[in-house]
């Protein structure tokens, strides 16, 4: 917490990405860190911590459980949104595998509600243009299970575009895309930072300015909007992110950025 201060954060987005490394009183005591120095809380789960499998078994098995231990972390910490990967297409047509993530998605519900873990989560715009995961597709599964949230990555979505994403109005009309779907009250979430792609897939996050990807237009387009918005950067080295962070609070007081 002293260090996410010292830097002028006032956001973090705790990773799980590859394993759980927190406790749960570790994790209690963070959250009452970070509501005393008013710190935003989220949490991102395992990369295989995805709904949509084609077969029940192990690896569903598995998905399910780093979720619902990933939900009762981001309880424990009092963290606004569980971050998570759509999943996979898997030879299905998109709207096959749409219907088999909101199924799955329902059932893990009933589960962590059964356990007082029931969180917010939030779905992932991805960066690869033949999976699943496209900014319709995760506002198809939001608007379809009101507790699940789109999770904007403009990396992701510059990618996906061939890099279309360098003006205001590009930024604006994906967060009006997602402001029709969010509750009342929700920030948006997002991730941000400079990315490298080819054919319209992401190969590798950048320092930010050696990619085309800049955050002033986001800036803007969050201007727009009463909605409050955290960013949470993704970018590669603390120099980006501190540079980010810099540019985007410019104008845009509503946002918190880490």
């Amino acid at each position: 917490m002293e260090a996410l201060l010292a830097r002028g954060f006032s956001a973090c987005e705790i990773d799980f990405e590859g394993g759980f490394w927190m406790e749960y009183a570790f994790a209690e005591r963070l959250g009452e860190l970070a509501r005393t120095h008013g710190i935003a809380l989220s949490v991102h789960a395992p990369l295989a911590g995805f709904m949509g499998h084609v077969e029940r078994g192990r690896k569903l098995n598995m998905a399910i459980g780093m979720l619902d231990h990933s939900a009762g972390l981001a309880a424990a910490c009092g963290a606004e949104v569980v971050v998570f990967h759509p999943g996979f297409l898997l030879g299905r047509t998109r709207e096959e595998a749409l219907a088999s993530v909101c199924e799955q998605l329902g059932e893990l519900r009933v589960r962590l509600e059964g356990k007082g873990r029931a969180v917010p989560f939030g779905v992932e715009v991805m960066g690869r243009v033949r999976e699943l995961g496209s900014l319709d597709d995760v506002l198809a599964i939001s608007s379809r299970l009101g507790w699940v949230r789109p999770v904007v990555d403009f990396a992701h979505m510059h990618a996906t575009s061939d890099g279309a994403f360098t003006d205001v109005e590009a930024f604006a009309a994906a967060l009006e895309a997602v402001d029709g779907v969010l509750e009342a009250g929700a920030p948006f979430h997002v991730h941000f930072s400079d990315i490298q792609f080819a054919n319209r897939n992401e190969t590798r996050h950048l320092p930010y300015g050696e990619g085309t990807l800049r955050v002033e237009p986001l800036r803007d387009a969050l201007a727009r909007f009463e909605r409050p918005a955290t960013v949470i950067s993704e970018s590669p080295d603390e120099a980006s992110t501190q540079a980010i962070g810099t540019a985007l609070l410019g104008r845009s007081s509503a946002s918190r950025a880490s």
